[in-house]
């Protein structure tokens, strides 16, 4: 519907200016005459009339609205007619067929328009002989340099947008990307533990065994769920389950629930009051939680976790440390994509983020995210 407005608005304009040109034709004709000492004849108006109006369709048909113009210039011109307004319906052919036709196609038609526009300086009425040659190029070159300028602009134009779309549509797949890394990455931890948990006592205790199936269970649901919901914005087609909330630190305590399943106690203390934030910002605070204790589930070995929110004005800290030993809790685990993607994520938000053994053993990870300030 918006492309056929706007081939309808383009088609309007072209018959306003054919409109105009056939206006200045019919009345700037004879006065062109009278300055330059020439007079008019029976073919004068209804040849500055079909250049006119062939100009209707320029955008269309450009070649054949060049043809047509140059052919209509060209008798006016062998008919000993005065230089006038028809020249300037030759003018917009030209322009036109360099605008919106590729260049080599352009650059022949209209050096074939010169060389017949050209013919009125030799035969004719009144031939101006050499003295006109300059002048009546200077009807082809000038609107075929500016037609060339304008195609340029636009296809720089167009490749800008294009480029601009490409970036964004990468930066969208890698943030698709480290959704489902957090996503599915947590969750599948998660549920290896539980596993482990289960087969373990599956023998000896197993309604301690049916009880981490369960949790298996649960946890897998509500990964796939999150899951559903970060590939919506993939699949457009699809409705989002506005059953489904979006992932923020409002799920702290089911993601504490779950963990605590898989055999990590997880401590949430909060300093300040909390309040709602921006969708990015508690999107990837959120994030930064998740991935923190999933690579303490992952690494630390038997441990507990403690996450540590505060709420200030103008920002949000979010601090996760462990009490794990042994070399993976006690190293820089700065190389896997874990931390280098919750990195990424608070700094893109205009935070700070830090990484490393905490000092009294077991590891700490810390970000700040910067918020607008409640008034």
């Amino acid at each position: 519907m918006d492309r056929e407005r706007g081939d309808w608005g383009r088609r309007l304009l072209d018959g306003l200016v054919a409109l105009a040109l056939l206006v200045i034709g019919l009345a700037g004709t004879a006065p062109a005459g009278l300055n330059q000492g020439v007079g008019t004849g029976r073919a004068t108006y209804p040849l500055v009339v079909v250049a006119a109006l062939a100009v209707a369709v320029r955008r269309r048909w450009p070649l054949a609205t060049l043809a047509v113009v140059t052919a209509a210039s060209t008798a006016y011109l062998w008919l000993g007619y005065p230089y006038g307004p028809i020249l300037l319906s030759f003018f917009v052919a030209v322009y036109t067929t360099a605008a919106y036709r590729p260049l080599r196609t352009a650059a022949v038609a209209n050096g074939l328009a010169l060389v017949v526009l050209l013919t009125h300086v030799f035969v004719g009425v009144r031939p101006p002989g050499l003295v006109g040659l300059m002048p009546a190029a200077a009807w082809v070159v000038v609107p075929f340099a500016v037609g060339v300028t304008v195609r340029l602009g636009r296809e720089n134009a167009a490749r800008s947008r294009t480029d601009e779309a490409r970036r964004l549509a990468d930066a969208e797949r890698l943030r698709v990307a480290r959704e489902v890394h957090d996503v599915v990455g947590h969750g599948l931890a998660a549920i290896h533990l539980q596993a482990e948990i289960a087969l373990h006592l599956l023998a000896r205790k197993p309604e301690q065994a049916e009880a981490a199936l369960t949790a298996i269970s649960r946890t897998s649901k509500e990964a796939l769920d999150e899951l559903r919901v970060t590939l919506t914005v993939v699949r457009r087609d699809e409705a989002v389950d506005e059953r489904s909330p979006a992932p923020g630190l409002g799920q702290l305590p089911q993601l504490r629930e779950r963990l605590a399943g898989a055999g990590l106690p997880v401590t949430v203390e909060v300093d300040g009051a909390p309040r709602p934030l921006p969708v990015a910002v508690d999107l990837a605070a959120y994030r930064v939680v998740q991935e923190a204790l999933t690579n303490v589930l992952r690494h630390a070995g038997p441990a507990t976790a403690t996450v540590r929110l505060r709420y200030a004005p103008t920002e949000v800290a979010v601090e996760v440390t462990d009490t794990g030993r042994g070399l993976a809790a006690t190293t820089d685990r700065s190389g896997g994509y874990g931390l280098a993607g919750m990195r990424e994520r608070v700094t893109a938000l205009g935070g700070s983020f830090t990484a490393g053994p905490a000092s009294g053993g077991g590891f700490r990870v810390s970000a700040t995210l910067p918020v607008e300030e409640v008034t």
